[in-house]
């Protein structure tokens, strides 16, 4: 599950549209440099068709899916925290599930009905 935590009014070739920031479940993570754990979350922007003032009202909404990491072409990214650039080669990319809805074995019988079955034994 991932969660709406953000939107963002961007410019684009034909005017104004807004994104969703999406977020995914907490993940720890052991830094390279440290050694030590952290808590962190995968997020990623994706494109909406909604006006400004639906997207302000999707921010907690819950969605399936989940954030995965997608390999594209190697780019610098600054670090807000630090301002270190590093190079990335890989970016954050949203992912419905893609798990089937259960199947039931048997047909679901109609409310009310009781079924008895007969003993074999006899």
């Amino acid at each position: 599950m991932v969660i709406v935590k953000d939107y963002f009014l961007r410019e684009g070739d034909k005017g104004e549209y807004v994104t969703l920031q999406l977020e995914g479940e907490i993940e720890l993570v052991q830094s390279q440099n440290t050694g030590r754990h952290y808590a962190t979350a995968r997020r990623c922007n994706i494109y909406s068709t909604f006006d400004e003032e639906t997207a302000s009202r999707m921010i907690g909404s819950v969605i399936a899916g989940r954030i995965v990491r997608v390999p594209c072409e190697p780019f610098e990214y600054t670090i807000p925290e630090s301002g270190e650039v590093i190079t990335l080669n890989f970016s954050w990319d949203y992912n419905p599930d893609e798990a089937p809805a259960p199947k039931l074995k048997k047909k679901p019988l109609p409310i009310g009905i009781m079924v008895y079955e007969k003993n074999k034994a006899n």
